[in-house]
């Protein structure tokens, strides 16, 4: 008998850097796939829905759970810098600059559209503090194992 269990998981880094160009955060979280993503993952298998093309960031503390299809409180969003595929990781990166998503930052998520649409994952994490002159970027790598 064979049992053959595919997983999907993620880790994302975040780091902010203030306006002198010095990082003054940095953190590594593990994120959730929620049930959205992984039906989407499975579309892909057989058909083209829209790719992942946005990245969110929220400031809503609560944890991400599997019916998660939106960020609890999101502060702003925007176009991912690239999105690449080696083997069986696939890597999302975005930058927040100045003015964006400013705030307690505590939540974050990968999705398919510039407002709503599917989301792919969503993490939580203990409290990222972006100024309005700071600037965020996000790393999420999505492991397929």
């Amino acid at each position: 008998m064979l049992n053959d269990q595919l997983k999907v998981t993620g880790d994302v880094v975040v780091e902010i850097t203030g306006p002198d160009g010095q990082i003054k955060d940095r953190r590594e979280i593990k994120n959730l796939v929620v049930a959205t993503g992984k039906t989407f993952i499975a579309s892909r298998i057989v058909g083209t829905p829209t790719a992942m093309s946005h990245m969110a960031i929220g400031s809503n503390s609560t944890a991400a759970a599997t019916n998660d299809a939106a960020l609890g409180a999101e502060l702003g969003r925007v176009a991912l810098s690239s999105s690449t595929s080696s083997g069986a990781v696939v890597t999302y990166v975005a930058s927040f600059p100045a003015g964006t998503g400013t705030g307690a930052v505590v939540e974050a998520g990968v999705f398919n559209a510039s407002s709503s649409g599917t989301m792919l994952c969503r993490t939580v994490f203990a409290v990222v503090n972006k100024g309005a002159d700071d600037a965020m970027s996000i790393t999420w790598a999505i492991t397929v194992s």
